[in-house]
């Protein structure tokens, strides 16, 4: 027996409607168990270095702290801001309205990925206490001696520009 074009409309309605359903369970399952006030989970084009536990971007240090006091500095929960996925902590609410207002400015170069190693083609995590302000940038790295490296050559920064788009695909997201 053939069907109405009625019958065929509630039919359709009802398996978008289950597969919704579906679609939200796999949602909720994926974050049960995660402690409140986490940021979602990231999306497929975010490239930015976080502890995937906590949803901290320089392990809370604050970015634009690097440039006001030329050294890392922790930042306060209370004064943090949500960006792309990811959690940035600040020590003051100026600090925060500053990366705000401009997160491209404060934000470290290659998703805070080891610059020396981005240079040579490699995702690298950093501690962000390595870090060095070339020109306008921010830059992080894993060790006192890849810092040193990358700051005595300038060819690793044009590298390190060359190879990012590469690099950044190759991150497990």
């Amino acid at each position: 027996m053939a069907m109405s074009p009625f019958g065929r409309l509630v039919r359709q309605v009802c398996v978008f409607a289950v597969l919704a359903l579906t679609l939200q369970a796999t949602a909720d399952a994926a974050t049960a168990g995660l402690p409140e006030g986490l940021p979602e989970l990231p999306s497929l084009t975010e490239t930015t270095q976080h502890d995937s536990a906590s949803g901290l971007a320089l392990d809370g240090y604050d970015p634009v702290a690097y440039r006001i006091d030329g050294r890392a500095v922790a930042g306060d929960r209370a004064y943090e801001v949500l960006h792309q996925g990811v959690v940035w902590r600040f020590v003051s609410a100026a600090n925060r309205a500053a990366f705000r207002d401009a997160p491209s400015i404060y934000a470290p170069a290659y998703g805070g990925f080891d610059a020396a190693a981005v240079a040579h083609g490699r995702a690298v995590d950093t501690d962000p206490r390595q870090f060095a302000i070339i020109g306008s940038r921010l830059f992080l790295f894993r060790t006192q001696e890849n810092r040193q490296s990358f700051v005595a050559d300038a060819a690793l920064l044009r590298m390190a520009d060359n190879n990012w788009s590469s690099v950044a695909q190759t991150i497990a997201r």
